[in-house]
């Protein structure tokens, strides 16, 4: 359950960002930028702050060769699931939330590749150890 929670927030996190419909925060900000400069300047802060969060931990718990293998693996299951038919690479919008799934599941595992790992092995890490 805490995989799917964390995986979400890095979804939404995302898509807040950015995403094909003009819901999101790059179109909001581009055509609004004159009216409501420190609504966005908020709002970007606030993205800002969970992409540290989320990156920072991804890095120092899978790291840079950890995040291209989970990208990898994503992308050779694109390739299978097009490969067999399944997929059609053709849409615009379909290729751009592929794109936004694979990166919040790089995130998502990022943030909870820790706690699954002490499960595993029962080892923990440093920052994992209470005081």
């Amino acid at each position: 359950m805490g995989f799917a929670i964390r995986w979400a927030i890095a979804f939404v996190l995302l898509a807040l960002t950015f995403n094909p419909t003009r819901f999101n925060y790059l179109a909001w900000a581009r055509g609004s930028w004159s009216e409501q400069m420190p609504l966005i300047v908020l709002g970007g802060l606030l993205l800002l702050t969970g992409y540290v969060i989320y990156l920072r931990a991804t890095l120092r718990s899978i790291g840079g060769f950890g995040m291209a293998l989970v990208a990898a693996i994503f992308g050779a299951l694109i390739w299978v699931l097009i490969d067999i038919g399944v997929l059609a690479l053709g849409n615009r919008s379909l290729n751009v939330w592929l794109g936004l799934l694979a990166l919040s599941l790089i995130l998502g595992i990022g943030l909870s590749w820790s706690i699954a790992r002490r499960a595993i092995t029962g080892q923990a890490d440093m920052d994992d150890v209470d005081e």
